[in-house]
């Protein structure tokens, strides 16, 4: 069952490759999707794939890369959209 996620990730998140790294990590995990990024400073994403991966992204977003420090992640669950490939927009 694909299920769809809204991510939108709050922190020092903009200008630490954020987004070229969910895409990494959404293509490992072979998730469907896009990331940007927003003029209040947070990274929205939605996200399509299996729940249990799914999980396993939303995880990672809740850490992200390296440099980014993330103060919080807000996760809605949607009806998928029948996104393909990810994209960072």
């Amino acid at each position: 069952m694909i299920e769809h996620r809204t991510i939108r990730v709050q922190g020092r998140v903009q200008r630490v490759r954020f987004r070229v790294s969910a895409q990494g990590e959404a293509d490992r995990l072979g998730l469907h999707g896009y990331a940007r990024n927003e003029p209040d400073g947070t990274v929205y994403l939605e996200v399509e794939g299996e729940p249990d991966v799914l999980e396993q992204f939303t995880r990672w977003c809740r850490k992200g890369p390296m440099f980014a420090h993330v103060d919080s992640c807000d996760v809605a669950i949607g009806e998928p959209r029948n996104l393909r490939g990810f994209e960072v927009r």
